[in-house]
């Protein structure tokens, strides 16, 4: 078993505590969910940290002369 679905694993373990708050609960559990699988990424190597940073910071239009 990989370390990402290890990680979706626990995440959905997690969220299942919250499991009888409804609608609520189902979004966390989705959320740990995916918490859970990007953090089995990083561990894997598949994923770098410093890719998350490019998808936060704004685009710079300047650059491809616009």
């Amino acid at each position: 078993m990989s370390m990402a679905v290890a990680g979706m694993i626990a995440g959905m373990a997690l969220g299942f505590a919250g499991y009888f708050g409804g609608f609520g609960a189902f979004l966390l559990v989705a959320a740990l969910g995916i918490v859970g699988f990007v953090g089995g990424r990083l561990l894997d190597g598949d994923v770098e940290p410093g890719e998350f940073s490019r998808l936060l910071r704004p685009r710079d239009r300047d650059r491809r002369g616009r």
